[in-house]
């Protein structure tokens, strides 16, 4: 009998927060407690995802998506009382990012991931960062001025693109015969383009302008029509299973969307000229994105 009401008083105490000691901020967060125990945040970038995650002078990461991660490292510093915190920076790409998470070698992603639910079973995600959708690129000398002009054609992806199945979806809907290569990083799949070894690159709008617009000869490339209609909304990619974390992330990216810094994020590096050669994507944040500023969501649908 006395076990009994012993057992009560406890769940009482839980639940009304009397009769215990409140337990350490974040205890229950594996990531919150690593990055507590090294005193490090560390931060996985891309190489050549521009504006979101790249190398700008003295190869040194800079971007969008690292501005971003910058304001969450300050909430670090405040939540976990931890007003030395070091950040450390490990490059990642398409094919390693997710593994590199999973295993606890980066803590977050600051790059140009889209959020999916095929995704969703490996890792995390914060609110949405950006809204983009996949489009062909293809250079103006080629001739091609739609999609069925790739018939028979050799075209590029980048490996762990989102869109390789959209790509293969469209080649076996318009019989249209392609040959779909990878290549293992977004600069390398222009290359591909530039020289002629493929006749398209299928990519992200915004993945594609960032590459274009550091290119010598903007007025060489030629964007298809692209009738799909696909949003994607992109993410800061974090551990899966971790609600203390993603709640300490969402509430910064929150607050930032809130107080007008997200907005003024965003003009630097879509509206205006970026490092390291000052071209500008000239980008304005469009419709679906300042609804998710208005309403920061994590949601896959419009």
């Amino acid at each position: 009998m006395k076990r009994t009401a012993a057992r009560h008083w406890l769940f009482i105490a839980a639940i009304t927060g009397f009769g215990l000691t409140a337990p350490a901020a974040h205890a229950e967060s594996p990531t919150l407690d690593k990055i507590r125990s090294s005193n490090t945040l560390t931060l996985g970038y891309r190489e050549s995802s521009i504006p979101f995650s790249f190398l700008g002078v003295g190869q040194k990461p800079v971007g969008f998506s690292l501005d971003l991660c910058a304001a969450i490292a300050e909430k670090l510093k405040t939540d976990l009382k931890l007003p030395k915190l070091n950040a450390a920076y490990l490059a990642v790409s398409a094919a390693n990012r997710i593994p590199l998470l999973q295993n606890g070698t980066i803590d977050i992603e600051c790059g140009s991931t889209t959020n999916t639910a095929e995704r969703q079973q490996q890792v995390g995600f914060s609110v949405a960062t950006f809204a983009g959708g996949p489009t062909w690129l293809t250079t103006a000398s080629s001739g091609i001025t739609d999609v069925k002009g790739l018939q028979g054609k050799t075209v590029v992806l980048t490996q762990g693109s989102l869109n390789l199945g959209l790509a293969m979806k469209i080649n076996s809907d318009l019989k249209l015969n392609m040959t779909i290569v990878q290549s293992k990083e977004q600069a390398e799949s222009l290359l591909l383009l530039r020289t002629g070894r493929a006749s398209a690159w299928f990519e992200d709008n915004i993945l594609e302008a960032g590459l274009v617009a550091g290119s010598p000869d903007l007025k060489a490339f030629r964007y298809l029509p692209n009738a799909s209609g696909q949003v994607y909304y992109y993410g800061l990619m974090i551990p899966k299973g971790d609600p203390e974390f993603k709640s300490l992330v969402d509430g910064a990216l929150s607050a930032e969307m809130a107080s007008g810094e997200f907005s003024k994020t965003y003009a630097k590096w879509f509206t205006q000229p970026i490092p390291p050669h000052g071209q500008n994507l000239a980008l304005p944040m469009n419709e679906a994105l300042k609804a998710r500023v208005a309403a920061p969501s994590d949601s896959l649908t419009q």
